[in-house]
């Protein structure tokens, strides 16, 4: 589930909105082998609730992975209420992907403006750098974490978030790994406008095999789908003898093993 996710009125609402749309999407996948995958959606910020739907989906749907919104009514990844249910995504060395929604401050922040245009590219910085400040991605190194479109706005702002995290994070607080090599750890997406600009600035923070395709359809509309995909297909791939289609297929491979999709 895309914004604003399955939390709309009490917990049980929240709860078994989210047991119905994961039924819903793995029954999809059973339905067509080989072609769709499943990420659940969780019930955040409720914590029992997650924990719940983490093991059904898990151990009775099959899922792939996990989608989880940048926060749920202001509740960011990083906030420490939320560390059971990383917790638990760790053991399982789930597969957790990130979409953005609305910061909380939308009225005020987006002038107007379409909120997809930077609203959700900020808000997906800001959830990355509070996972990254508050050691979430160290505490639970293995969860294997995809960023949306490009990573937004972290791979310019990863040497800023960095240099903050030595200079206000004491250092008995201070993560193993420093914000620089956590988010080298991640993997990103190349959902939306990837070139000519965007994933030249990711690919000086992290390496090509971090790098995985996606469209954001049906978000965004076919016509501009394929403007983007005839895009990546146009720009040189930064290995030698692939290209961005075998390069990222390869990848998603990798973080997937064994599914035939």
């Amino acid at each position: 589930m895309s914004s604003p996710g399955v939390h709309f009125g009490d917990e049980n609402a929240a709860r078994l909105l989210a047991r119905r749309v994961n039924g819903y999407t793995a029954e999809l996948t059973r339905d067509h082998p080989g072609r769709f995958g499943n990420f659940v959606s969780l019930p955040l910020p409720d914590v029992d609730g997650s924990l719940e739907e983490i093991a059904f989906a898990f151990d009775e749907l099959d899922a792939d992975g996990v989608a989880l919104l940048t926060h749920t009514h202001g509740v960011y990844l990083g906030d420490q209420r939320l560390d059971l249910v990383f917790a638990e995504l760790d053991r399982r060395r789930a597969v957790v992907f990130l979409h953005p929604t609305s910061p909380v401050c939308w009225e005020q922040s987006a002038l107007g403006r379409p909120r997809p245009m930077v609203e959700y590219i900020f808000d997906t910085a800001r959830t990355v750098t509070d996972l990254v400040m508050a050691g979430v991605l160290t505490r639970h190194p293995n969860m294997q974490v995809i960023v949306p479109h490009c990573g937004g706005a972290v791979p310019v702002l990863a040497d800023r978030i960095n240099e903050f995290m030595r200079l206000f994070l004491p250092s008995e607080q201070s993560p193993s790994l420093d914000a620089v090599q956590q988010l080298q750890g991640l993997y990103y997406d190349m959902a939306g406008t990837a070139f000519p600009r965007q994933v030249p600035a990711l690919l000086e923070l992290v390496g090509p095999d971090r790098v995985l395709f996606g469209s954001d359809y049906c978000w965004t509309p076919p016509p501009l789908a394929d403007a983007h995909i005839a895009a990546i297909d146009a720009a040189e791939s930064p290995v030698e003898g692939t290209t961005w289609r075998s390069l990222t297929t390869a990848n998603a491979k990798r973080l997937f093993p064994g599914t035939g999709r």
